[in-house]
Protein backbone atom coordinates (compact mmCIF):
# COMPACT_ATOMS: atom_id res chain seq x y z
CA UNK A 1 0.00 0.00 0.00
CA UNK A 2 1.27 3.48 -0.83
CA UNK A 3 2.05 6.13 1.74
CA UNK A 4 -0.67 8.39 3.06
CA UNK A 5 0.21 12.06 3.43
CA UNK A 6 -1.85 14.25 5.76
CA UNK A 7 -1.16 17.98 5.63
CA UNK A 8 -1.08 20.14 8.74
CA UNK A 9 -1.78 23.75 7.82
CA UNK A 10 -1.22 26.90 9.82
CA UNK A 11 1.67 29.30 10.26
CA UNK A 12 4.25 26.51 10.08
CA UNK A 13 2.77 23.86 7.78
CA UNK A 14 4.13 20.32 7.56
CA UNK A 15 3.13 16.85 6.45
CA UNK A 16 2.46 13.67 8.38
CA UNK A 17 3.44 10.66 6.24
CA UNK A 18 2.02 7.26 7.17
CA UNK A 19 3.37 4.14 5.48
CA UNK A 20 6.24 1.70 5.42
CA UNK A 21 9.88 2.85 5.45
CA UNK A 22 9.11 6.55 4.86
CA UNK A 23 12.46 7.61 6.34
CA UNK A 24 13.85 8.03 2.83
CA UNK A 25 11.99 11.33 2.82
CA UNK A 26 14.08 12.69 5.70
CA UNK A 27 16.77 14.52 3.69
CA UNK A 28 14.13 16.38 1.68
CA UNK A 29 12.33 17.42 4.86
CA UNK A 30 15.50 18.49 6.65
CA UNK A 31 16.63 20.61 3.71
CA UNK A 32 19.93 21.56 2.16
CA UNK A 33 20.98 24.09 4.80
CA UNK A 34 21.30 21.45 7.53
CA UNK A 35 24.83 20.17 8.15
CA UNK A 36 24.44 18.40 11.50
CA UNK A 37 21.61 16.18 12.72
CA UNK A 38 21.15 14.96 16.28
CA UNK A 39 19.16 11.73 16.47
CA UNK A 40 17.53 11.47 19.89
CA UNK A 41 16.32 7.90 20.32
CA UNK A 42 14.93 5.68 23.04
CA UNK A 43 17.88 3.70 24.36
CA UNK A 44 16.11 0.36 23.99
CA UNK A 45 15.76 1.02 20.23
CA UNK A 46 19.47 1.14 19.42
CA UNK A 47 19.14 -1.67 16.88
CA UNK A 48 15.99 -0.30 15.23
CA UNK A 49 17.38 3.23 14.85
CA UNK A 50 20.57 2.11 13.08
CA UNK A 51 19.13 2.06 9.52
CA UNK A 52 17.93 5.63 10.00
CA UNK A 53 21.36 6.71 11.28
CA UNK A 54 23.02 4.94 8.34
CA UNK A 55 20.78 6.88 5.95
CA UNK A 56 21.51 10.23 7.58
CA UNK A 57 25.30 9.82 7.69
CA UNK A 58 25.27 9.78 3.90
CA UNK A 59 24.17 13.42 3.98
CA UNK A 60 25.02 14.94 7.38
CA UNK A 61 27.28 14.89 10.39
CA UNK A 62 25.22 12.77 12.77
CA UNK A 63 25.20 12.77 16.56
CA UNK A 64 23.20 9.83 17.95
CA UNK A 65 22.05 10.31 21.55
CA UNK A 66 20.43 7.42 23.37
CA UNK A 67 17.85 8.47 25.98
CA UNK A 68 16.50 6.72 29.06
CA UNK A 69 13.43 4.64 28.28
CA UNK A 70 9.89 5.87 28.87
CA UNK A 71 9.04 8.75 31.15
CA UNK A 72 12.53 8.64 32.69
CA UNK A 73 13.65 10.57 29.61
CA UNK A 74 11.36 13.50 30.33
CA UNK A 75 13.42 15.26 33.00
CA UNK A 76 15.40 18.48 33.20
CA UNK A 77 18.74 16.64 33.71
CA UNK A 78 18.23 14.60 30.52
CA UNK A 79 17.28 17.73 28.58
CA UNK A 80 20.36 19.48 29.96
CA UNK A 81 22.60 16.60 28.89
CA UNK A 82 21.19 16.90 25.36
CA UNK A 83 21.76 20.67 25.27
CA UNK A 84 25.36 20.18 26.36
CA UNK A 85 25.94 17.46 23.75
CA UNK A 86 24.56 19.69 21.01
CA UNK A 87 26.76 22.53 22.19
CA UNK A 88 29.86 20.35 22.22
CA UNK A 89 28.93 19.09 18.77
CA UNK A 90 28.87 22.60 17.35
CA UNK A 91 25.18 22.57 16.46
CA UNK A 92 23.91 25.88 15.11
CA UNK A 93 20.45 27.28 14.49
CA UNK A 94 20.45 25.88 10.95
CA UNK A 95 21.01 22.30 12.16
CA UNK A 96 18.31 19.84 13.18
CA UNK A 97 17.01 17.21 15.59
CA UNK A 98 15.33 13.92 14.65
CA UNK A 99 13.45 11.96 17.29
CA UNK A 100 13.00 8.19 17.13
CA UNK A 101 10.89 6.53 19.78
CA UNK A 102 7.62 6.61 21.64
CA UNK A 103 5.72 9.51 23.17
CA UNK A 104 8.25 10.27 25.89
CA UNK A 105 11.13 10.43 23.42
CA UNK A 106 9.08 12.64 21.12
CA UNK A 107 8.13 15.00 23.96
CA UNK A 108 11.69 15.28 25.24
CA UNK A 109 13.28 15.58 21.80
CA UNK A 110 10.77 18.20 20.75
CA UNK A 111 11.46 20.17 23.92
CA UNK A 112 15.22 20.05 23.32
CA UNK A 113 14.69 21.29 19.76
CA UNK A 114 12.30 24.01 20.93
CA UNK A 115 14.71 25.37 23.50
CA UNK A 116 18.09 24.90 21.80
CA UNK A 117 19.01 28.33 20.39
CA UNK A 118 15.33 29.27 20.87
CA UNK A 119 14.23 26.72 18.33
CA UNK A 120 15.81 24.43 15.73
CA UNK A 121 14.20 22.21 13.10
CA UNK A 122 12.85 18.87 14.33
CA UNK A 123 11.43 15.84 12.54
CA UNK A 124 9.63 13.14 14.48
CA UNK A 125 9.82 9.44 13.60
CA UNK A 126 7.35 7.93 16.11
CA UNK A 127 7.67 4.21 16.77
CA UNK A 128 4.47 3.52 18.75
CA UNK A 129 0.77 3.98 18.03
CA UNK A 130 0.58 6.44 20.90
CA UNK A 131 3.36 8.62 19.55
CA UNK A 132 1.98 8.51 16.01
CA UNK A 133 -1.52 9.67 16.91
CA UNK A 134 -0.65 11.97 19.80
CA UNK A 135 2.84 13.15 20.74
CA UNK A 136 4.32 13.59 17.26
CA UNK A 137 1.52 15.78 15.87
CA UNK A 138 0.59 19.22 17.05
CA UNK A 139 3.77 20.83 18.33
CA UNK A 140 3.39 20.23 22.06
CA UNK A 141 6.65 19.43 23.80
CA UNK A 142 7.38 18.93 27.46
CA UNK A 143 9.11 17.38 30.42
CA UNK A 144 7.91 16.29 33.83
CA UNK A 145 8.75 17.74 37.24
CA UNK A 146 8.34 16.35 40.72
CA UNK A 147 4.98 18.12 40.90
CA UNK A 148 3.46 16.50 37.83
CA UNK A 149 3.50 15.51 34.18
CA UNK A 150 4.26 17.91 31.30
CA UNK A 151 4.34 20.95 33.58
CA UNK A 152 7.34 22.45 31.72
CA UNK A 153 7.18 22.70 27.96
CA UNK A 154 6.85 24.71 24.80
CA UNK A 155 4.93 24.75 21.53
CA UNK A 156 7.26 23.88 18.67
CA UNK A 157 5.85 22.43 15.46
CA UNK A 158 7.91 19.81 13.64
CA UNK A 159 9.13 20.16 10.07
CA UNK A 160 7.56 16.77 9.38
CA UNK A 161 6.35 13.52 10.92
CA UNK A 162 7.18 10.10 9.45
CA UNK A 163 5.03 7.26 10.79
CA UNK A 164 6.68 3.98 9.84
CA UNK A 165 4.01 1.34 10.39
CA UNK A 166 6.54 -1.48 10.03
CA UNK A 167 8.05 -0.41 13.35
CA UNK A 168 4.84 -1.35 15.17
CA UNK A 169 5.52 -5.05 14.63
CA UNK A 170 8.60 -4.76 16.86
CA UNK A 171 6.61 -3.54 19.86
CA UNK A 172 5.94 -5.74 22.88
CA UNK A 173 2.25 -6.66 22.95
CA UNK A 174 1.43 -4.59 26.05
CA UNK A 175 3.09 -1.52 24.53
CA UNK A 176 1.16 -1.98 21.29
CA UNK A 177 -2.15 -2.39 23.16
CA UNK A 178 -1.58 0.79 25.18
CA UNK A 179 -1.54 2.91 22.01
CA UNK A 180 -5.24 2.66 21.13
CA UNK A 181 -6.10 4.54 24.33
CA UNK A 182 -5.68 7.80 22.41
CA UNK A 183 -7.32 6.33 19.30
CA UNK A 184 -10.52 5.32 21.12
CA UNK A 185 -10.54 8.74 22.80
CA UNK A 186 -10.60 10.36 19.35
CA UNK A 187 -13.60 8.20 18.49
CA UNK A 188 -15.57 9.55 21.43
CA UNK A 189 -14.65 13.22 21.02
CA UNK A 190 -14.89 13.52 17.24
CA UNK A 191 -14.99 10.47 14.95
CA UNK A 192 -17.60 7.80 15.74
CA UNK A 193 -16.40 5.70 12.80
CA UNK A 194 -13.41 4.82 15.00
CA UNK A 195 -15.81 3.34 17.54
CA UNK A 196 -17.73 1.52 14.82
CA UNK A 197 -14.52 -0.05 13.50
CA UNK A 198 -13.46 -1.20 16.95
CA UNK A 199 -16.88 -2.63 17.73
CA UNK A 200 -17.22 -4.38 14.35
CA UNK A 201 -13.81 -6.06 14.20
CA UNK A 202 -12.47 -8.98 16.19
CA UNK A 203 -9.83 -7.50 18.52
CA UNK A 204 -7.47 -10.33 17.57
CA UNK A 205 -7.36 -8.95 14.02
CA UNK A 206 -6.21 -5.50 15.13
CA UNK A 207 -2.57 -6.37 14.63
CA UNK A 208 0.32 -4.10 13.73
CA UNK A 209 0.04 -4.95 10.03
CA UNK A 210 -3.74 -4.95 9.62
CA UNK A 211 -5.57 -2.55 7.31
CA UNK A 212 -8.04 -1.71 10.08
CA UNK A 213 -5.24 -0.71 12.45
CA UNK A 214 -3.85 1.57 9.76
CA UNK A 215 -7.27 3.16 9.21
CA UNK A 216 -7.70 3.70 12.96
CA UNK A 217 -4.29 5.39 13.15
CA UNK A 218 -5.00 7.61 10.14
CA UNK A 219 -8.42 8.61 11.48
CA UNK A 220 -7.00 9.49 14.91
CA UNK A 221 -4.26 11.60 13.31
CA UNK A 222 -6.88 13.43 11.24
CA UNK A 223 -8.80 14.25 14.41
CA UNK A 224 -5.63 15.63 15.99
CA UNK A 225 -4.83 17.70 12.89
CA UNK A 226 -8.35 19.10 12.67
CA UNK A 227 -8.07 20.36 16.23
CA UNK A 228 -4.49 21.67 16.39
CA UNK A 229 -4.49 23.49 13.06
CA UNK A 230 -7.15 25.80 14.47
CA UNK A 231 -5.80 26.09 18.01
CA UNK A 232 -2.07 25.41 18.23
CA UNK A 233 -1.55 26.98 21.63
CA UNK A 234 -4.74 25.83 23.38
CA UNK A 235 -6.33 29.27 23.56
CA UNK A 236 -9.74 28.21 22.26
CA UNK A 237 -10.94 27.31 18.80
CA UNK A 238 -13.77 28.00 16.40
CA UNK A 239 -16.69 26.05 15.01
CA UNK A 240 -14.48 24.48 12.33
CA UNK A 241 -13.24 21.50 14.32
CA UNK A 242 -14.55 18.85 16.72
CA UNK A 243 -13.64 20.77 19.85
CA UNK A 244 -15.76 23.74 18.82
CA UNK A 245 -15.15 26.71 21.10
CA UNK A 246 -13.14 24.72 23.66
CA UNK A 247 -10.41 24.25 21.06
CA UNK A 248 -7.40 22.07 21.70
CA UNK A 249 -8.54 21.39 25.22
CA UNK A 250 -10.84 18.73 23.75
CA UNK A 251 -7.77 16.52 23.26
CA UNK A 252 -7.42 16.40 27.05
CA UNK A 253 -10.47 14.14 27.32
CA UNK A 254 -9.69 11.69 30.12
CA UNK A 255 -6.28 13.24 30.76
CA UNK A 256 -6.85 14.99 34.09
CA UNK A 257 -7.24 11.74 35.99
CA UNK A 258 -4.86 9.97 33.59
CA UNK A 259 -1.95 12.25 34.46
CA UNK A 260 -2.75 11.91 38.16
CA UNK A 261 -2.67 8.11 37.84
CA UNK A 262 0.63 8.23 35.97
CA UNK A 263 2.24 10.47 38.54
CA UNK A 264 1.00 8.66 41.66
CA UNK A 265 1.99 5.29 40.15
CA UNK A 266 5.51 6.53 39.42
CA UNK A 267 4.63 6.15 35.71
CA UNK A 268 4.16 2.42 36.08
CA UNK A 269 0.80 2.85 34.32
CA UNK A 270 1.29 3.55 30.62
CA UNK A 271 -0.22 6.73 29.21
CA UNK A 272 -2.69 4.94 26.94
CA UNK A 273 -3.86 2.77 29.82
CA UNK A 274 -4.31 5.82 32.03
CA UNK A 275 -6.26 7.66 29.31
CA UNK A 276 -8.65 4.72 29.04
CA UNK A 277 -9.29 4.78 32.79
CA UNK A 278 -9.54 8.57 32.80
CA UNK A 279 -12.04 8.57 29.94
CA UNK A 280 -14.32 6.13 31.74
CA UNK A 281 -13.97 8.34 34.82
CA UNK A 282 -15.12 11.51 33.06
CA UNK A 283 -17.96 9.59 31.45
CA UNK A 284 -19.09 8.59 34.94
CA UNK A 285 -18.66 12.20 36.03
CA UNK A 286 -20.77 13.51 33.16
CA UNK A 287 -23.49 10.95 33.92
CA UNK A 288 -23.59 12.18 37.51
CA UNK A 289 -23.88 15.76 36.25
CA UNK A 290 -26.90 14.60 34.26
CA UNK A 291 -25.48 15.36 30.82
CA UNK A 292 -24.43 11.92 29.53
CA UNK A 293 -26.67 8.91 28.95
CA UNK A 294 -25.57 5.98 31.16
CA UNK A 295 -25.58 3.80 28.03
CA UNK A 296 -22.66 5.86 26.70
CA UNK A 297 -20.79 5.29 29.94
CA UNK A 298 -21.08 1.57 29.28
CA UNK A 299 -19.99 2.13 25.68
CA UNK A 300 -16.81 3.68 27.05
CA UNK A 301 -16.12 0.60 29.14
CA UNK A 302 -16.86 -1.71 26.23
CA UNK A 303 -14.78 0.15 23.61
CA UNK A 304 -11.66 0.59 25.71
CA UNK A 305 -11.97 -2.90 27.16
CA UNK A 306 -12.41 -4.42 23.69
CA UNK A 307 -8.91 -3.35 22.64
CA UNK A 308 -7.43 -4.70 25.86
CA UNK A 309 -7.22 -1.53 27.93
CA UNK A 310 -8.12 -1.23 31.64
CA UNK A 311 -11.33 0.55 32.62
CA UNK A 312 -11.00 0.30 36.41
CA UNK A 313 -8.39 1.52 38.87
CA UNK A 314 -7.98 1.02 42.60
CA UNK A 315 -4.26 1.41 43.24
CA UNK A 316 -4.46 4.90 44.76
CA UNK A 317 -6.80 6.63 47.14
CA UNK A 318 -9.24 9.25 45.91
CA UNK A 319 -7.50 11.78 48.15
CA UNK A 320 -4.10 11.20 46.55
CA UNK A 321 -5.51 11.39 43.03
CA UNK A 322 -7.57 14.45 43.90
CA UNK A 323 -4.46 16.23 45.18
CA UNK A 324 -2.60 15.34 41.97
CA UNK A 325 -5.46 16.57 39.79
CA UNK A 326 -5.42 19.94 41.55
CA UNK A 327 -2.03 20.79 40.06
CA UNK A 328 -2.90 19.58 36.58
CA UNK A 329 -1.99 22.23 33.99
CA UNK A 330 -5.61 22.43 32.87
CA UNK A 331 -6.80 23.57 36.31
CA UNK A 332 -7.65 27.24 36.83
CA UNK A 333 -6.86 28.49 40.32
CA UNK A 334 -8.49 26.10 42.75
CA UNK A 335 -11.02 24.91 40.17
CA UNK A 336 -10.69 21.60 38.38
CA UNK A 337 -11.72 21.49 34.73
CA UNK A 338 -12.71 18.34 32.86
CA UNK A 339 -13.54 17.81 29.23
CA UNK A 340 -16.78 15.80 29.23
CA UNK A 341 -19.29 14.72 26.60
CA UNK A 342 -22.95 15.46 26.12
CA UNK A 343 -22.90 12.81 23.39
CA UNK A 344 -20.39 11.21 21.04
CA UNK A 345 -18.64 14.06 19.22
CA UNK A 346 -20.19 16.71 21.47
CA UNK A 347 -17.52 17.74 24.02
CA UNK A 348 -17.64 20.58 26.49
CA UNK A 349 -15.86 21.69 29.65
CA UNK A 350 -17.22 20.87 33.08
CA UNK A 351 -15.65 23.34 35.50
CA UNK A 352 -15.70 22.92 39.26
CA UNK A 353 -17.69 19.71 39.72
CA UNK A 354 -18.62 18.92 43.31
CA UNK A 355 -16.31 16.79 45.38
CA UNK A 356 -19.22 14.42 45.95
CA UNK A 357 -19.51 13.80 42.20
CA UNK A 358 -15.74 13.49 41.82
CA UNK A 359 -15.61 10.95 44.62
CA UNK A 360 -18.64 9.02 43.36
CA UNK A 361 -17.19 8.77 39.84
CA UNK A 362 -13.98 7.35 41.28
CA UNK A 363 -15.92 4.86 43.36
CA UNK A 364 -17.60 3.73 40.14
CA UNK A 365 -14.29 2.92 38.45
CA UNK A 366 -12.58 1.30 41.41
CA UNK A 367 -15.31 -1.24 41.93
CA UNK A 368 -16.89 0.30 45.03
CA UNK A 369 -20.16 1.13 43.27
CA UNK A 370 -21.65 0.83 39.79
Amino acid sequence: MSDTTLHVGGASPYDVVIGHDPADRLPAILGESVERVAVLYAGELAEQVQPLVDLLVQHYDVLALGLPDGERAKTAPVASDCWEALGEGGFTRSDAVVTFGGGATTDLGGFVAATRLRGVRVVHVPTTVLAMVDAAVGGKTGINTGAGKNLVGSFHEPAGVLCDLSLLSTLPRDEFVAGPGEVVKCGFIADPVILDLIEANDPATLTADSAVTRELIERAIRVKIDVVVDDLRETGGSERHPGSSIGREVLNYGHTLAHAIERTSGYAVRHGEAVAIGSVYVAELAARAGTLDPALVERHRAAFGRVGLPTTYADASFEDLHDAMKIDKKARGNQLRFVVLDDVGKPRVLAGPSEDDLRAAYSAINGAIR
